[in-house]
């Protein structure tokens, strides 16, 4: 049995699909740095290292976005863009988790 198939990705510029690339790969490095998720010290140290590189790129996307004229976010295309992305997920590890009733 196939997997289900994904929705296509919106119509993005090619500076929206970049500036959406480098914003999930912050975010999947905050995720690995959470200190409210299970991990060690050197697995976040790596991806605080791996950070000031891709923070970098993001400022750079957005950097030409601005260039390029393109001033303003339209946050409803880009939403999906990141939700086909599996976007929510990604960006959940960033968030503390629920607090556990023990």
């Amino acid at each position: 049995m196939l997997p289900p198939e994904l929705p296509p990705l919106p119509a993005l510029t090619r500076a929206e699909a970049e500036l959406i690339d480098r914003y999930l790969e912050v975010v999947d490095l905050l995720g690995r740095i959470n200190p409210a998720l299970d991990g060690d010290t050197y697995r976040g140290l790596r991806a605080a290292q791996a950070l000031v590189g891709k923070a970098t790129a993001l400022r750079d996307a957005l950097t030409l976005m601005h260039q390029r004229g393109e001033t303003e976010l339209h946050s409803a295309t880009l939403a999906r863009a990141l939700r086909v992305l599996d976007g929510e997920r990604r960006t959940a590890r960033v968030t503390l988790p629920p607090e556990s009733v023990s």
